[in-house]
C-alpha cells in the first residue's frame, strides 16, 4: 500500500457524524473519514450485533474495547479484545464479526 495526497491531519472522532448499519441482530455505529481511496473508522457494535453479510474486503482492524469475534467462511474464528489487531486482504478469505458483548473498533480498508 502506498499512501499519498493526503496532507498532515488530525481527527477528533468525537466531531465526526454517526451512520447507523443495522446487522442481522444489534446495530454498529460508524464514524467514517476517507482520504482518497483509504477509509478510515471508529466502528462501535452494540452487545449482540452480528453481521448481515459474508465481507471480501480487506482491512486492518484494531480493538479499543470490548470484545469481536471473526468468523472465516472456511470455519475458522477468531477472538480480538483490546489491543488486538487482524489484517486481511481484499478478495482473500470472507469473514463476518460478532460480537457477544459488544465492540469499538479502529479500522482502515
Amino acid at each position: 500500500m502506498e499512501i499519498t495526497g493526503i496532507p498532515f491531519g488530525t481527527t477528533d472522532w468525537s466531531e465526526i457524524e454517526t451512520t447507523e448499519h443495522k446487522g442481522e441482530t444489534g446495530v454498529a455505529y460508524w464514524r467514517t473519514r476517507q482520504f482518497g481511496s483509504l477509509r478510515v473508522r471508529v466502528v462501535e457494535y452494540t452487545p449482540g450485533y452480528v453481521a448481515d453479510h459474508w465481507c471480501s474486503k480487506g482491512h486492518i482492524l484494531f480493538c479499543l474495547e470490548g470484545e469481536l469475534h471473526t468468523e472465516l467462511l472456511d470455519g475458522r474464528r477468531f477472538v480480538l479484545g483490546p489491543g488486538m489487531s487482524y489484517q486481511v486482504a481484499d478478495n482473500a478469505e470472507p469473514h463476518r464479526s460478532f460480537t457477544p458483548l459488544g465492540a469499538k473498533l479502529f479500522i482502515v480498508d
